[in-house]
Formats: structure tokens, sequence, C-alpha cells
């Protein structure tokens, strides 16, 4: 099972109005499918270029772990070596902070992951928490 485009729009619109309403600084938005492949991605004016790889980092991190980025982070402040592995074998494409957020369906199936940066990691939690609420599913984040 993974989430579904449909899911994953009302995600990262939901992402956005979050962020408008904190007064965050311009959001971008990764969803994951449970394989890891790009579901979808969007941008707001303003926000760096660069953000797409971050939020993938977030995100990939995520589900290729099966574990929240908040986790990845404590996991490479306690055992950066094994962190620094992880990332090798991921070809670098981890970011292990806040702002990387598990998917999971309502029975608990890991079903993709949701990547967001581009205001403090932990405000880029929040503000993805309210859209996977918004689309009904559990974020672990």
């Amino acid at each position: 099972m993974n989430v579904s485009l449909n899911k994953a729009r009302v995600i990262i619109r939901k992402t956005f109005e979050k962020g408008a309403d904190m007064g965050l600084k311009p959001l971008s938005v990764v969803v994951l499918d449970a394989g890891g492949h790009v579901q979808a991605f969007e941008r707001q004016d303003g926000a760096a270029p660069g953000r797409f790889a971050i939020a993938h980092g977030k995100a990939y991190g995520a589900v290729m772990l099966g574990m929240a980025g908040t986790a990845q982070m404590a996991r490479a402040e306690a055992q950066a070596y094994f962190m620094d592995a992880v990332n090798g074998a991921f070809g670098g494409q981890t970011i292990p902070v806040p702002g990387g957020v598990l998917l999971r369906s309502s029975k608990g199936a890991v079903i993709g992951a949701v990547g967001v940066t581009g205001d403090t990691s932990d405000n880029d939690l929040i503000a993805a928490m309210a859209g996977i609420e918004a689309a009904k599913l559990v974020g672990e984040g």
C-alpha cells in the first residue's frame, strides 16, 4: 500500500496552509511512496531552489529506515558513526532531522514519508503533521 496522489496533494496544500498560519518562511514539501519514490513535490514562491534535496533527504531517511526524523537525529547524536554509515549506504541522500515524517495507514502500515523544509526543523515538523492529519493519515515525526 502507498500514499495516493490525492492524499499527497492534501498533505502539501494543508502543510502550506499551516505554514502560512504560523508565519513560516516559504516551505517545500515532498511526499514519497513506501519505496522512496516521489509521489508529489511543491515549492512555495520564494523558497530556495535547493530545498527539494533537503525535503527529499528528510523524507527518504524516514521511509528507508522506517524511523522518523526526530528519532534519526537522536540516533545521530548518540551514534554518529551509524548514521554516517547509513547515509553512505543510501548515497548521501538522508538528512536526519525533524521534518522527515514517516507515513502510516490507519492500520499502522508504512505507506510513505513526508519531508518539509524552509523554516526551523521543528516548525517544518509541525506544519507537516498538520498536513498529514488533514489527509487522515498517521504521521510519525
